[in-house]
């Protein structure tokens, strides 16, 4: 019987059941593969600052492009003004990589693919933009409700087509990493179902296709990191400049 490519996407309990205040905090795959994640991102960091040099080594080079690569993103997305929160979006777009590809490796589990866990992520940029565009703006941040140049007799639709654009931000930003990442892990499962059913001699088919998945399956991962933080910056833009 064929394997159920879905159950690769299971959440369930590792180790003894926690409980604390009548709530059950025990560890998951899925919390597991978020410290391992996190422990991936401290190590590539303590090694790449472990001993600067003029002349850099690999880690470090890695570091610095890194750092570049993000510092880039924010200027070209959002401004100067945004740099404040360049830690933020750098770990962001870090956290979202390294789930994203530790989940490519056989027997590991892929966090971004629960609905859940991107909804979570999607939810805390929400707020905190509409924060700091309530920081920054003051009441005067729902003017971003109000595009200019509209006619009066329409601004009543315009205004609850723009609410609801606003608020289904976290739903699109979250759908669009965990559809992404459940659909290329699912058609990696089931093609190597495939290679494992029809045998070494015709198996040859399937697994090629298995690799190219494989290859796209890393590029896709890294640009729904990138797409991820380049649309918090965007949503940050929004709340400090008001360009709408």
């Amino acid at each position: 019987m064929a394997e159920n490519p879905m159950e690769q996407f299971e959440v369930f309990k590792i180790g003894p059941s926690l409980l604390l205040n009548g709530t059950n905090v025990s560890l998951t795959n899925s919390s597991l593969f978020m410290i391992i994640s996190v422990f991936l991102i401290i190590l590539f960091f303590a090694l790449g600052t472990r001993k600067l040099n003029i002349i850099p080594g690999k880690i470090q080079v890695l570091n610095e492009l890194v750092f570049d690569f993000i510092s880039k993103m924010i200027n070209d997305t959002a401004g100067l003004d945004a740099k404040p929160y360049f830690s933020f979006i750098l770990t962001l777009f870090l956290f979202i990589l390294s789930l994203n590809m530790v989940g490519l490796f056989p027997y590991s589990f892929t966090v971004t693919s629960q609905i859940i866990v991107t909804f979570a992520l999607a939810t805390i940029i929400f707020i905190g933009v509409t924060i700091v565009g309530f920081i920054k703006n003051g009441v005067g941040f729902l003017k971003i409700f109000v595009p200019s140049g509209i006619p009066v007799f329409l601004l009543p639709l315009i205004i609850v087509i723009e609410i609801i654009s606003y608020l289904s931000r976290p739903i699109s930003l979250s759908v669009r990493l965990f559809a992404n990442m459940l659909a290329g892990h699912t058609m990696l499962k089931v093609f190597g179902g495939f290679v494992v059913a029809l045998g070494i001699y015709v198996g040859w088919l399937p697994l090629s296709f298995s690799i190219a998945l494989i290859a796209l399956e890393i590029l896709v991962a890294f640009l729904q990191a990138y797409v991820f933080a380049v649309l918090s910056c965007i949503y940050l833009n929004d709340a400090l400049h008001m360009h709408h």
